[in-house]
């Protein structure tokens, strides 16, 4: 056990778990928080008796989760409850096709089959493809630092190394779902999966294609008390073993000596620490928190292709519809178009794939009776200084028309409140560069081993967590994040 003190910046997902893994392991922890909340992406917003999670609305892989409670020595179960879905989500194609996703693997490629004729067969062997990828790699790329070397002194890495052909690294999502299924509505399902990192199937490694496999195995759940109730509940945990949290707390410089992290510098009070933890981008923490040390600067690194971002609107809806459920999707009729003005264009396609979650469909008291609580959101590009206010409007427009087309009803006339979250307060609120909500894109074979590391190798005691880190974004990848950071420190 140990009786040094760590520093964590930024109460996000990653730094809330890194905090509760080194106080399990003794150490003082300490987290600084700009907001006045804890969760960062993983918050809430209520308006006018209805209640959204702002961030992130779907959760796999809970096991982590359960693991931090496990840790502590806690029963999860008394902190944080969740129900598996039976179906993960609805979708809404532009010619009349609507599919069932079923937590089921069997029953899915049956509802695949019904809706599209393409064979159940070739989804099986699809997601058994899927689940090939997710063994090679999990051990290596998702529960350890590539950036150690012990990690490829492994058993266990030396025969995923010797299978890495099979992880379809030099071809597209795109191109290998082609390969795998002949109807374009099924190609078109599977390229979604790019959008769960921030990244475009069009140009990602077909590697990506292990996402479903999380979804289809593992399966999605919902948390009793809503999403933001993992963040409650882990912030909970993490007070009762001593975490302190200090919230308007901006930190303003990581104070390095000697490229020795010696703690933090926060409105004009110097924090001393052993450790030091940053759940900031890692842009933002080399840019404005490291800005005294040029040097240490990962420039090819904080030049990377950022992920694409978000634009959501939250709507309360004075109405209920039988035919949507947790989860819903709303294709575009042309795919690569949309994709082509994310990347390319950097603007919004005038029909957008639009994502539709309502949390009240199982969390009743979410809205009032006979309402519910829409969270619309569409993938947007990053913020380089577009006409928000422009595509904002036009998106809302298009989006409401696409919405009223397919369930028959004049949306705009249901809307009861409305908040609006898009890439500039995507930034300003949770410091994630230019409102790229998973850090750098995974737009190349070898994004994976590009993304920064959970360790300073110019600065000893600084370390990083978070989504704009090794592995990921995501709520099952920030969870490892911390992992990884904690098991290394």
């Amino acid at each position: 056990m140990s009786s040094k003190k760590a520093i964590i910046i930024g109460a996000g997902i990653a730094g809330i778990a890194t905090a509760i893994r080194l106080a399990v392991k003794g150490y003082v922890v300490e987290v600084f928080e700009a907001n006045s909340y804890p969760g960062g992406k993983l918050s809430e917003i209520e308006q006018n008796g209805y209640r959204f999670d702002a961030g992130p609305s779907l959760l796999t892989m809970p096991q982590y989760i359960d693991e931090l409670f496990t840790l502590a020595g806690k029963n999860p179960a008394d902190y944080f409850q969740y129900q598996k879905l039976n179906t993960v989500c609805n979708y809404f194609y532009e010619d009349g096709t609507r599919i069932k996703a079923y937590a089921d693997t069997q029953q899915f490629a049956q509802e695949i089959n019904r809706a599209t004729g393409e064979p159940a067969a070739n989804v099986i062997k699809y997601l058994a493809s899927s689940a090939d990828i997710y063994n090679i790699t999990n051990h290596v790329f998702l529960e350890r630092s590539l950036h150690r070397l012990q990690t490829f002194l492994r058993w266990d890495t030396v025969r995923s190394i010797f299978k890495l052909p099979q992880i379809d690294a030099f071809r597209t999502m795109h191109k290998a779902n082609e390969t795998y299924f002949k109807d374009k509505r099924v190609v078109q399902f599977f390229d979604r999966y790019a959008t769960y990192n921030g990244s475009n199937p069009y140009e990602a490694p077909a590697t990506l294609n292990v996402i479903p496999h999380l979804e289809h195995h593992f399966g999605a759940y919902f948390p009793d008390g809503g999403m933001y109730s993992i963040t409650q509940s882990l912030v909970k945990l993490a007070e009762e073993l001593g975490v302190k949290f200090r919230y308007n707390a901006k930190v303003d410089e990581i104070v390095v000596i000697n490229k020795i992290a010696k703690g933090i510098r926060v409105q004009g009070e110097n924090i001393v620490g052993d450790i030091v933890v940053s759940n900031m981008d890692i842009w933002f923490t080399y840019k404005n928190l490291l800005q005294k040390h040029q040097q240490l600067h990962p420039q090819k690194t904080l030049n990377q292709q950022r992920s694409s971002s978000a634009l959501i609107f939250y709507w309360g809806i004075k109405k209920t519809f039988p035919e949507l459920d947790l989860h819903n999707i709303f294709f575009s009729a042309d795919y690569k178009a949309e994709f082509s003005h994310i990347w390319q264009q950097q603007q919004i396609y005038h029909d957008p794939t639009v994502y539709v979650n309502i949390s009240s469909k199982l969390k009743p008291d979410d809205a009032p009776d006979g309402s519910e609580n829409w969270f619309v959101m569409i993938n947007v590009p990053a913020n380089n200084g577009q006409d928000w206010e422009r595509l904002i409007a036009g998106a809302r427009q298009n989006i409401l028309r696409k919405l009223s087309k397919v369930l028959g009803e004049d949306i705009s006339l249901l809307i009861a409140c409305e908040s609006i979250l898009d890439p500039r307060s995507i930034e300003t609120k949770t410091s994630s560069y230019k409102g790229s909500i998973y850090g750098t894109s995974s737009n190349s074979q070898f994004a994976a081993f590009l993304r920064h590391a959970n360790q300073s190798s110019k600065v000893k005691g600084l370390h990083f967590c978070g989504g704009s880190v090794h592995p990921s974004g995501g709520i099952p990848l920030c969870l490892l994040s911390a992992k990884i950071t904690a098991e290394i420190i």
